[in-house]
């Protein structure tokens, strides 16, 4: 019995470590008979001034086309604003409306870019520089992954 929750053990602490360095709030596997789930509570939660209920909007956001060469990696490009969690994006606040960005708008700091809806929790995604957006890199209402790059903004 003690080498089975040792064995437990050492994967929670492994699936903590995890979290802490990707950032998720929660992760789950499931080996043999076991399943084991880690999940933190996040205290920094961003708020939206909508309505806490957000349909998928209908708003049509286009992504351009980017060319990639072998050497080109857009995630390290000095304007690439990151997904900073897991979960679906949004280009404006409510259905039909207009999107908070456009390619070629001038955006300051702290302005909101979009919104990541996660665990029913509305986030905004606010610009850490001042700047032009150059390029709109996610899909309206579509999910998007830690660390992926939403926009570039030059």
């Amino acid at each position: 019995m003690a080498n089975t929750l040792s064995f437990d053990e050492k994967i929670v602490r492994k699936l903590a470590e995890i979290l802490n360095e990707t950032g998720l709030s929660e992760i789950e596997i499931e080996q043999e008979n076991c399943r084991v789930r880690v999940a933190r509570n996040l205290t920094t939660v961003a708020t939206v001034e909508t309505p806490s209920v957000i349909a998928a909007p209908n708003v049509q956001v286009t992504t351009p086309i980017v060319q990639e060469t072998a050497h080109v990696d857009i995630s390290r490009h000095p304007g690439a604003v990151k997904a900073p969690m897991v979960g679906t994006a949004y280009a404006a606040s409510t259905p039909g409306a207009e999107p908070f960005v456009k390619v070629g708008a001038k955006v300051t700091q702290g302005q909101t870019l979009l919104i990541i809806e996660a665990m029913k929790v509305m986030n905004q995604i606010k610009a850490p520089r001042e700047g032009t957006v150059s390029q709109i890199l996610f899909t309206d209402g579509e999910p998007v992954e830690f660390d992926q790059p939403l926009l570039i903004i030059e």
